[in-house]
């Protein structure tokens, strides 16, 4: 694999692994419960797309 067809790949990593610290750190500070239902969510649609990582942590 050369590396102008790795650097999609690459990309997306970079961008999923940005957007599941803002996920998780908008988690630890949601006050409400309807805010971390909603939060925890959108981590678990990241999850579908991040197979054999677990991304919310089970409580």
């Amino acid at each position: 694999m050369s590396a102008p067809s790795r650097r999609p790949e690459i990309r997306r990593r970079r961008t999923r692994k940005e957007k599941i610290l803002k996920l998780r750190n908008r988690l630890t500070k949601a006050s409400s419960s309807a805010d971390r239902e909603k939060i925890e969510a959108q981590l678990r649609r990241q999850a579908l797309v991040s197979p054999g990582t677990t991304l919310a942590k089970k409580a």
